[in-house]
Order: structure tokens, then C-alpha cells, then sequence
């Protein structure tokens, strides 16, 4: 009996040892942020509230690895998850805690990457590290459209080529695409990219990324993206041209530029953003009107106490107009934006 006992508990420490020499995970991993902010009007807060409110701002658990199967092939995976710690989001009349993040089953070799599931457009990823406010009530997409996780897609990522250049592309299965009203989307729907340099800053010093959209979101878009690393100062800017593809009746240009500056472990930083498309979260408030003209300036820091730990805070300022139907200019409420948060990473 025990030695029938050895000899399991070995095979089980082989057979482990075996698939931890094969694979790289499962890793499991997560992420708590919650801010209190005060907010004029409410209207680019994550839950739509004005006041001084709690904010979630995309809190997560996760598992990822990968998997050699082949000589040059390795299986890899991700399952992701938004955690609502705050109020929940509501759909039909019900109160979530979970929803679903980028989470897709792919293959690696040396000719790229292929993932299958739902992930970040390319469109979307080609943003690198320029967005300075990402993931708080100043993300970019409160201006500008295409920021677009999608699900039932393919992707694929080359090889960096040179340690330099990858390609990249997204394609949606088009008899799986629906609009918001339950019509089923037609046309085809993609993305690609190119993107030169490391958004890190571990290998270039430089990032630069040029990305076309082909009906995701609705909207026809390319988007521009440089930022580079100067000693203590990081310099960026986006520029994106989008288009409805409803009618073309809607279309203009967005831009980004800013600033970071990294002073003793306090990372300053300042934005400003002006769009004039419409595709935007606090943009889409001017109601399908005409010369839109909305714009933000953020400015903020952040310091990291520990390694897993990011205190933050930033305020930001929205106010824009537009032309109504009768062609009359409209101006939109003005929201202020004072946001103190922490971020927790594992």
C-alpha cells in the first residue's frame, strides 16, 4: 500500500515538473482600482453620476499562459474579467459584477501570432502608451471612437520585424456582428496596424503607429500615434480621422497631445484633446449635430508606493458646442472633473 502511495505521488510530481518544463502558466492575476471623484455634471464619470462619487475604474481577475504542443507552436490563452466592486453595471434591468474582458484561445509560432475570442481591436492597441489617462474618466474615448474591445474575431500579430516593425490585423466574423438595435451587420468589418518601436521604451526610445478601422463601431477611421522618451520626459500625440459609415453625414478629425515628466518617482502630466467627429462619450452628447467642437485639458500625477501599488489623481475639463438641426449653435453643459484614486495590481 505504500509503496503503491510512492509511486503515485512521484508520477504526480513528474507529471507536474513534465508540464511546468512545457508550459508558461496558468498565471493568475488581477487588478483593484477605485477613485473618489467630484464631478459638475456627470457626464464622463464611469457610472454617470454627478457628485462626489465611488468609481470603478475597470477592476479585473484574470488567468493567462501558454503551452508548447509542437516543435515551434505553443498554445495561448487568456480569460479576463471585469469586477465591479462599486454598484455593478446594469443590463436589463439587472445589477452585474462580472463582465467579460479580452478572453481568446490562439497560436504562436515564428510566422505571428492568431488569436480566436475577444480582444482589444488593433485599431484600439495601436493607441500604445500615449493614452496618459487611460482607464479613468479621462480616457481618450471620451473624444475620440474606435476604442473598441470585440468579440467573435480573429487576430493576428507578426513577428517584430528587425526588433523593430510588427504587422498586425483584426477581421470580426461578419454572421456574427450585430448592431445595438439586434440588425444583423452586413458589411465586413477589420482593422490593421503598423507599429515601429517599443511603447515600453525597454528597446527604442520611441513608439510610432499608423492603424486604419473598417466599420467597427460603426465609424471609418485611420489614426496617427507617436510618442517618444527624452531623459525624464515622455512627449506624445494621436491624430485620428473617423467617418459614420451610415450615411457619412458625420466625420472629423481628433487630436491628442501631451506630456509626461518624471519627477523623483512623481509622474506629472498634462493633456489636451479637441475633437470635431462626434464618436466620443462626452462628444455623442451632442445629439447626431453638426460641427461639433469638444475639447478636454487634464493635467495629473501619479507615484508608485510599492511595487503593486499606483496612487493617482488628475482634473479634467470638458466643454464643447455644436449645431442643432436649425443651425443654431449649442453649447454643451461643461463638466469639471476632480479625480483622487489607487490602483492595486497582483
Amino acid at each position: 500500500m505504500k509503496k503503491s502511495l510512492i509511486s503515485a505521488s512521484i508520477a504526480s510530481v513528474l507529471t507536474l515538473a513534465s508540464f511546468g518544463a512545457l508550459a508558461d502558466g496558468p498565471n493568475f492575476y488581477g487588478r483593484l482600482d477605485l477613485s473618489v471623484t467630484n464631478s459638475d455634471k456627470g457626464l464622463t464619470t464611469q457610472n454617470g453620476k454627478e457628485g462626489t462619487v465611488l468609481e470603478n475604474n475597470f477592476s479585473l481577475l484574470g488567468v493567462k499562459g501558454s503551452e508548447k504542443i509542437a516543435d515551434g507552436i505553443d498554445v495561448v490563452y487568456q480569460m479576463e474579467f471585469q469586477v465591479e466592486n462599486t454598484a455593478g453595471y446594469e443590463k436589463d434591468g439587472k445589477d452585474y459584477v462580472f463582465k467579460a474582458r479580452n478572453t481568446f484561445l490562439g497560436l504562436k509560432t515564428a510566422a505571428g501570432t492568431v488569436l480566436v475570442g475577444r480582444n482589444d481591436t488593433v485599431f484600439k492597441q495601436a493607441e500604445g502608451g500615449v493614452d496618459l489617462f487611460g482607464n479613468s474618466n479621462a480616457d481618450i474615448d471620451r473624444l475620440v471612437g474606435g476604442q473598441t474591445r470585440s468579440a467573435d474575431g480573429i487576430w493576428y500579430y507578426s513577428p517584430k520585424i528587425a526588433d523593430l516593425v510588427t504587422i498586425n490585423a483584426t477581421y470580426l466574423l461578419e454572421d456574427n456582428q450585430f448592431d445595438k438595435n439586434g440588425n444583423k451587420i452586413d458589411e465586413e468589418q477589420y482593422a490593421f496596424s503598423a507599429t515601429l518601436g517599443d511603447k515600453k521604451f525597454k528597446a527604442q526610445n520611441y513608439y510610432v503607429a499608423a492603424a486604419y478601422n473598417k466599420g467597427i463601431s460603426g465609424i471609418d477611421a485611420y489614426r496617427g500615434v507617436a510618442q517618444v522618451k527624452l531623459g525624464d520626459f515622455k512627449v506624445g500625440g494621436l491624430f485620428q480621422n473617423s467617418e459614420s459609415v451610415v450615411d457619412g453625414s458625420e466625420d472629423g478629425n481628433t487630436y491628442f497631445v501631451n506630456v509626461a515628466y518624471n519627477l523623483n518617482g512623481v509622474n506629472l502630466k498634462a493633456e489636451y484633446g479637441k475633437d470635431e467627429a462626434g464618436f466620443g462619450k462626452y462628444s455623442q452628447l451632442a445629439n447626431n449635430g453638426t460641427d461639433i467642437d469638444t475639447q478636454v485639458i487634464t493635467v495629473g500625477a501619479d507615484y508608485r508606493v510599492a511595487k503593486s501599488t499606483l496612487v493617482y489623481g488628475h482634473y479634467a475639463m470638458y466643454e464643447g458646442d455644436y449645431k442643432n438641426a436649425g443651425g443654431v449653435t449649442v453649447d454643451l453643459e461643461d463638466d469639471d472633473v476632480f479625480t483622487v484614486g489607487v490602483r492595486y495590481d497582483f
